[in-house]
């Protein structure tokens, strides 16, 4: 027979297994635990205080998944994971340490909490919109859950971090990353690029009134940089992190043998041209579109 405090323990792992090992007090209450009790389990280092109402189960060596659920229950229903630690938990960006992002549904002030970076936004769990005809339209949900936690959906995500004090080149990181797994971005609009060499390449075309390239076009089971389609002009921008090393070297000039295969002309420009021979590289790409 299951005693008391078996069923107690019970109770309180099946909820602590569905949260990343995190439980409230009050979960805690109605697995059948007092105050006193709760207390007396801190002491004994049976739980351990992660904020205020809010533990973990067994041990306090947190994984990334259970500060991030620690931190959302701490800031009471309707919150959820959001801006830079939602790109994270989304695959986007790498860690990004500092304080847990959570986004709550009031505007109304909240006592700060440790490692916690609060945001408001109270339409955050609304799902429709009253049109002008009285009608209620639903409106793609700004939270969903991921790996059982609640937050941010990936474009609501997107558009938190272009609003927010992150660096611009993580930004367009976190975009990037989403467009390349074919998320949903919302409205945000790209220009397709994957790096910010081949976004400086972009506005080097701009600069000098280059007719503007294709980016990242799949040929055959190739993906170029730039394309110029009607001309078959093909332009690859190499920096030495992605394309450094002997393999690498050797794979480029296998693509460009097989570019060349198909008909198409194939210029590469290295992230030391682009900066510091912008009016050559320009001047070059010109005369290969005209055809020199």
């Amino acid at each position: 027979m299951v005693g008391k405090s078996a069923k107690v323990d019970l109770a309180i792992g099946r909820v602590a297994g569905e949260q990343h090992g995190i439980v409230t007090t009050r979960q805690l209450v109605a697995a059948g635990l007092t105050r006193a009790a709760i207390s007396k389990r801190v002491r004994a280092g049976r739980i351990y205080r992660v904020h205020q109402g809010v533990y973990s189960v067994g041990h306090g060596n947190l994984s990334e998944e259970s500060r991030w659920m620690a931190a959302v229950l701490a800031c009471g229903p309707g919150a959820a994971l959001s801006h830079g630690s939602a790109a994270v938990h989304w695959g986007l960006l790498r860690p990004l340490g500092g304080p847990v992002d959570v986004t709550v549904p009031t505007q109304n002030g909240r006592k700060r909490r440790r490692g916690i970076r609060i945001h408001r936004c109270p339409n955050i769990g609304d799902q429709s919109l009253l049109s002008t005809t009285g009608l209620q339209r639903r409106l793609p949900s700004l939270v969903t859950v991921r790996r059982r936690i609640p937050v941010t959906s990936v474009a609501r995500t997107l558009e938190d971090l272009q609003r927010s004090a992150l660096r611009p080149s993580l930004v367009r990181r976190a975009i990037r990353q989403a467009e390349f797994l074919e998320m949903d971005l919302g409205d945000i609009e790209t220009d397709r690029t994957r790096s910010d060499l081949e976004r400086d390449f972009l506005k080097l075309c701009r600069h000098h009134l280059l007719p503007p390239p294709e980016v990242n076009v799949p040929i055959g089971p190739m993906t170029v940089d730039f394309l110029w389609r009607d001309r078959k002009l093909v332009v690859e921008t190499d920096s030495y992190v992605t394309h450094g090393g002997a393999i690498a070297f050797e794979d480029d000039r296998a693509r460009d043998l097989a570019l060349r295969r198909r008909g198409y002309a194939v210029h590469r420009f290295s992230e030391r041209q682009l900066e510091r021979e912008a009016a050559d590289v320009a001047a070059d790409v010109a005369r290969a579109l005209a055809g020199d």
